[in-house]
């Protein structure tokens, strides 16, 4: 796991060590620049697999006319050595996936991504056709951005670097931000910056005598199998084993998070199934009981036998990280959790380099409670829009609470939007400003762009990507490639690389991926039940009270911090006067927001931490 940046231009050797010395966090371990005037090539190096120097990039291949830096783990390179006779073809250096990666490029050229398993973010300069290649993996796990201005091609593993490089105009992207309103991200390939792009997942782009060309290398199925339930779960079981087996492959010490969920647990069981030895389990509490789940974690870690660390943290170990949000993720998401996250990291990288993670699995196996939601309002049908007015009266009319996500704040977000398409209405569920409170907060030259383009295009190509007659599948697919790709990997992969630790998602092995989506989604929501063909697999291996147990999430008490600890921080940002400014909020709406949120009429937290973040990040980047 690493941090690569570079262009192919004209530019000053400064503007790559300025990239890449941003994203050093990424990879402490070693520093690799090339620059000869039209090309810089810089990596940040962690070392995983083959510790040793020889592992040191940019690695170029024999000929001295190809050289890669390369971000991720490809989980299958020695499947691939022996598949393609490699050892015998080519004189290897070193004993990394990288260099796997560069002989595979000589051998097929741009088709070689297609037989890569694993995440990465990949940048091929190649000399004899005086062309640069950049690929990025199927889920989207790794990050890379790109930018061509003024016949300079850009590109770095983070948004930050991007713009501390000097190469790209700092302009605001107002469509960008219309759609960070409501998403909390914004979604790929845009960025909040104009003509600045976030790769697209499965897709790799060559830079060539100026011009740019992008092709998509994978695609989920698009047919369902026929097959018994049990079958089902035996296959499911025998691809999760392998997927866990060839992701603790690792030459450091490899640990699990544990959050005592079901998804953390399951990868959990089957990592300590394939170790001879126990091992290493990490979770953090809270002592707000509301958002602890600590004393879950620990009955799985003890049914396990896991070697279990436990660090129960404080209000004040939160508040001081979040400050440091826009040095983290250096482009706007609204996710708090990413503060509980960026603790868990920092603990966990101080006894492991390399920890195992249940990223996915709500996404692939229907978990959130908009499910529940999306059932209720499927069953009801006009009954449902009906009730759902109805009840809007009942349940606008009842005090805010301060709990993680409680069943008043998951009903007044279910009767927040009025969206009769389906993915429309979840992305409004998750996000923070529906259409009506989004037009509301706007102002001057934002609420003009907003009205000139749509905010569900990104929806619309993801829905126009997957054409599977399960309709519900492709909600899946949505979910896949927007709020867990934009938001969930983004919040792990800065959090985790802040403090150099490599975090792996076996549920997201693109064969458990494919196998899942040629299953209806009746296998993963039935009878409203989250999960089903995991809770089904996991029946008897895990406790019944870990796998029937409601969604807590991982968040923390930000509604209260908003009232209390957070408040100042909150009218700093807010205020009237730096609104008004900046001129692309409503002063008065914001205002108001602040005041019903102080005075508990409202719950607006999510609202006021959405326009928080994008503050802080301004002030950070943009001002």
């Amino acid at each position: 796991m690493c941090g690569i940046a570079g262009f192919f231009g004209k530019s000053e050797e400064k503007a790559l060590r300025d990239m890449i010395e941003t994203i050093r966090r990424r990879g402490p371990d070693d520093l690799g620049i090339y620059y000869n005037g039209t090309v810089g090539l810089a990596h940040a190096r962690l070392s995983v697999i083959d510790e040793s120097s020889r592992g040191h990039q940019p690695m170029w291949n024999e000929r001295k006319d190809i050289a890669i830096i390369f971000n991720g783990e490809i989980y299958n390179f020695k499947e691939l050595i022996k598949e393609f006779d490699l050892e015998k073809k080519y004189r290897f250096q070193s004993e990394t996936d990288t260099e796997v990666i560069l002989h595979l490029y000589e051998e097929l050229g741009e088709r070689c991504f297609e037989k890569l398993g694993g995440m990465f973010a990949v940048a091929i300069f190649d000399s004899v056709g005086q062309k640069l290649v950049l690929a990025r993996d199927r889920m989207g796990e790794k990050p890379l951005y790109w930018s061509l201005q003024k016949n300079n091609f850009v590109f770095a593993s983070e948004f930050g670097a991007m713009i501390s490089s000097g190469l790209v105009e700092k302009e605001i992207d107002l469509a960008s931000l219309d759609k960070y309103l409501l998403f909390d991200y914004v979604p790929t390939p845009h960025t909040m910056l104009k003509n600045v792009y976030k790769l697209e997942p499965a897709t790799y782009l060559v830079y060539e005598k100026g011009s740019i060309c992008k092709q998509t290398f994978w695609s989920p199925p698009q047919i369902l199998l026929s097959m018994e339930e049990n079958d089902s779960i035996t296959h499911l079981d025998g691809l999760l084993n392998k997927s866990v087996i060839s992701q603790l492959v690792s030459d450091v010490p490899v640990g699990v998070f544990l959050s005592g969920g079901i998804d953390s647990s399951t990868i959990a069981w089957y990592a300590q199934k394939n170790s001879k030895d126990p091992i290493n389990t990490f979770s953090i509490g809270f002592k707000d009981s509301d958002f602890d789940e600590s004393q879950y974690a620990r009955e799985v870690a003890s049914l396990l036998g896991t070697h279990h660390h436990e660090r129960i943290i404080t209000p004040a170990d939160a508040l001081i990280l979040i400050r440091q949000i826009p040095e983290v993720f250096s482009e706007p998401v609204a996710d708090a959790s990413v503060i509980p996250t960026l603790l868990l990291s920092q603990f966990t990288r101080g006894k492991v380099k390399v920890a195992l993670g249940g990223d996915g699995g709500d996404e692939l196996f229907a978990g959130y409670p908009t499910f529940h939601a999306e059932s209720l309002f499927s069953a009801g049908g006009r009954l449902g829009g009906l009730l759902r007015k109805m009840g809007g009266v009942i349940i606008n009319s009842l005090p805010p609470g301060d709990g993680n996500f409680s069943l008043l704040f998951n009903l007044k977000k279910f009767i927040s939007s009025d969206k009769t398409d389906r993915e429309y209405r979840h992305m409004e569920w998750l996000g923070s400003f529906p259409e009506k409170e989004r037009h509301s907060v706007m102002t001057g030259n934002l609420s003009v762009a907003a009205q000139k383009h749509t905010v569900f295009e990104d929806v619309d190509r993801y829905k126009n990507e997957y054409v599977q007659p399960d309709p519900l599948n492709k909600l899946l697919y949505v979910y896949l490639r927007s709020y867990l790709m934009d938001q969930v990997l983004v919040k792990v992969d800065r959090a985790s690389m802040h403090h150099a630790l490599e975090v792996r998602a076996p549920l997201l092995n693109h064969a458990v991926v494919e196998f899942l989506f040629s299953l209806p989604y009746s296998l993963k929501y039935k009878n409203f039940q989250t999960k089903y063909l995991l809770k089904k697999l996991m029946r008897g291996r895990l406790p019944d009270n870990i796998l029937d147990r409601k969604k807590k999430g991982f968040g923390i008490p930000l509604s209260r911090w908003l009232k209390g600890e957070l408040k100042e921080l909150c009218n700093d940002l807010l205020s009237s006067e730096e609104i008004s400014r900046q001129g692309l909020f409503n002063p008065e709406y914001v205002a108001r927001l602040k005041t019903d949120h102080f005075e508990g009429k409202a719950d607006n937290r999510k609202q006021l931490w959405n326009i928080m973040v994008f503050q802080m990040w301004y002030r950070r980047w943009i001002k």
